[in-house]
């Protein structure tokens, strides 16, 4: 999969991300209100994890892949949301709005 660099929101660094089609289909969702969430370099949570959002934090979602069933503020679930390359969140505390996938699979 092609990357592009693009700056995560909230941080210094410059982050690595799967390229889109189009820029203008990746959408930014906000983490469940008061959840400081584990960011994980893999879709579930025996992956180690790379990084903590804050609380108030929204994720743009790249993609969307199966994984561990977790369940959170949002229901149960084991989709998981590819937020940039190798980061990834249960979308159990991401509200896309939706109980499926709101982008596309990761391949």
């Amino acid at each position: 999969m092609a990357t592009e660099d693009i700056e995560i929101s909230g941080t210094d660094e410059l982050e690595t991300a799967p390229a889109a089609t189009a820029e203008a289909r990746v959408r930014s969702y906000p983490v469940a209100p008061g959840v400081r969430l584990n960011v994980r370099s893999g879709p579930g949570t025996h992956y180690r994890i790379v990084r903590v959002l804050p609380e108030g934090a929204t994720v743009p979602i790249y993609c969307q892949r199966p994984g561990d069933t977790v369940t959170g503020p949002y229901g149960t679930t084991n989709i998981w949301d590819c937020i940039a390359n190798a980061q990834y969140v249960s979308d159990a505390y991401v509200n896309t709005g939706s109980d499926g996938y709101v982008a596309p699979r990761c391949s």
